[in-house]
């Protein structure tokens, strides 16, 4: 079986119970642990996310976010 990449830096986050459940989704889909799947999503961002719906996406989350904080 091949050895899994070690992970070097760790770092505490806060993230939304939505995007906490869609990165448990992704990483059991992929096989990996969650910060296995950050790490690969990070590391291949370009190739993985669209520049268009990202640019769309991002602006929406910013003008929701101090509705979300509340």
């Amino acid at each position: 079986m091949p050895k899994r990449f070690r992970l070097t830096r760790r770092f505490p986050v806060a993230m939304t119970e939505d995007g906490y459940r869609r990165l448990k989704r992704f990483s059991a889909e992929a096989g990996l642990d969650e910060g296995e799947a950050l790490s690969f999503l990070f590391e291949h961002f370009d190739s993985v996310m669209d520049k268009d719906t990202l640019t769309h996406r991002l602006r929406l989350f910013n003008s929701e976010l101090d509705g979300r904080k509340g």
